[in-house]
């Protein structure tokens, strides 16, 4: 589901040269977000005085990687008036603003619960125009509502209650999920007060809920408070507008656990290489976007060392399996490519030599390996100066033994003429240990705008698929 890979590279170069509607055909398929109650188009004297939504990620049952929240919303309603009010309450079943998920698709909300005063109460489903559009584009001119009957007495509290599922949407190994506070502007006055919960099934925190410098679909509502497994979002005196909807950006609970695991496993057991790797593997997929960057925030900063570090422990025990070497040297090579060669900057911490001595020992362990080749043509197309493929099959490895200076922007590792470090493939390969987790697809997440795009767009035409790593 949501997931797309390949042609992402031509459709966002494509989106720079051809005029074309705002919408997101480059990023993934949204999901009909969560959303306030409204009362129609009728004006009332019913305040919307309190509301508590709360979002309960877990795994998508019918995607591995993917993530749903059950969402349960309860709002305390007052009638401010004189008079009694009965009217038809409704909750939007799709986009409330006519537009679909980019991709001409309209999904819905597919089962909704509704209780009043304790009560359950009956819904139906009935299409109606959409509410004030705020959007450049529009697409069609009619909505799905989930409509049902509330009777407000004069100054009295009607306790409404919500409950649905939304699934996530976005690129492996992210999640992204919504609320739409807009919808609730049609009440009376102001929303009183609002306390938005996102709750996950561990300890939430900034590397699993991205909320810092976020890529690919604007940033996530700031001011959360971590608490436990959950993050927190309040507000008082609120008139809700379109800038006041909420979106969060979370790790796939199945990467997550991926973590949490070997975490354990490589606390219980230090001396397990195996556990090392397969903890540096785990926190790549999460800090790797589809272009190769890796992820900038400060929390994404210390994945990258926190992965650095456990593959360095699973290489330290694990010194003749190749496949390890080759993910580390992939880890180290976009984070060289991305940090350093873009941006013309010294690699002051010899990141692409030691990539480069880690693919030289890994192919001395299986000369057939083919990812470790991949990696070595991809560095030698993007840095020829670094890596020279003979005829043979085999490699002069010059980023060896150069000293590193800056390269020129996007011209490379320019150095003065090296002596060379010729890379024959050995004979007969050495023994290597069986790695206990079979190779996985590399994550893939969603293109970014940043103010290094036409730097990245360049990386893009540099860098093919990603590669089945360790």
């Amino acid at each position: 589901m949501k997931r797309q890979t390949f042609f992402l590279t031509i459709l966002l170069i494509l989106s720079f040269a051809i005029p074309h509607a705002a919408h997101a055909d480059v990023a993934p398929p949204e999901t009909v977000p969560g959303s306030n109650l409204n009362p129609g188009v009728e004006s009332t004297q019913v305040r919307m005085v309190a509301e508590t939504v709360t979002l309960t990620v877990s795994q998508d049952p019918a995607d591995e990687n993917g993530a749903v929240a059950k969402t349960e919303a309860v709002f305390t309603m007052r009638n401010l008036g004189t008079a009694e009010e009965k009217m038809n309450v409704r909750f939007p079943l799709s986009f409330f603003n006519g537009n679909s998920d980019g991709f001409g698709g309209f999904p819905e909300i597919e089962s909704i619960a509704v209780k009043v005063n304790g009560k359950t109460v009956p819904t139906r489903r009935e299409v109606q125009p959409f509410l004030n559009n705020t959007s450049f584009y529009q697409e069609r001119d009619e909505i799905p509502w989930s409509i049902f009957e509330v009777t407000f007495p004069p100054n009295q509290d009607v306790i409404i209650e919500v409950v649905y599922t939304v699934e996530g949407f976005g690129y492996y190994p992210y999640e992204v999920f919504k609320y739409i506070l807009e919808t609730g502007a049609g009440w009376n006055g102001t929303i009183g007060s609002a306390e938005v919960i996102l709750r996950l099934p561990y300890e939430a925190n900034e590397k699993n809920v991205w909320v810092e410098g976020v890529e690919g679909y604007g940033d996530a509502t700031p001011g959360g408070v971590f608490s436990g497994n959950e993050v927190h979002w309040k507000f008082t005196d609120l008139e809700p507008t379109f800038e006041n909807n909420l979106q969060f950006v979370v790790v796939a609970p199945s990467v997550w656990k991926k973590v949490l695991t070997e975490t354990e496993n490589a606390a219980r057991n230090p001396n397990d290489g195996e556990a090392w790797g397969r903890l540096g593997k785990a926190y790549k997929e999460i800090i790797t976007m589809s272009h190769g960057n890796l992820r900038a925030d400060s929390a994404g900063q210390e994945m990258r060392e926190l992965s650095r570090s456990a593959y360095e422990k699973c290489l330290a025990l694990l010194p003749n399996d190749p496949l390890w070497r080759y993910g580390y040297a992939d880890l180290l090579w976009s984070n060289y490519y991305f940090d350093v060669y873009l941006y013309s900057k010294t690699d002051t911490e010899g990141i692409l030599p030691t990539a480069l001595l880690n693919l030289q020992t890994a192919l001395e362990l299986d000369p057939n390996l083919q990812q470790a080749k991949d990696l070595l043509d991809e560095i030698s197309y993007a840095v020829p100066e670094a890596v020279q493929p003979n005829d043979d099959g085999s490699y002069i490895l010059l980023g060896l033994t150069a000293t590193p200076i800056p390269p020129t922007p996007y011209g490379g590792f320019a150095t003065e003429t090296p002596p060379r470090s010729t890379l024959e493939p050995a004979s007969t390969p050495q023994a290597r240990s069986t790695p206990t987790e079979a190779p996985e697809p590399a994550a893939t997440n969603p293109l970014c705008s940043s103010a290094a795009i036409f730097p990245i767009l360049f990386g893009l035409l540099l860098i093919p698929k990603r590669r089945a790593a360790k």
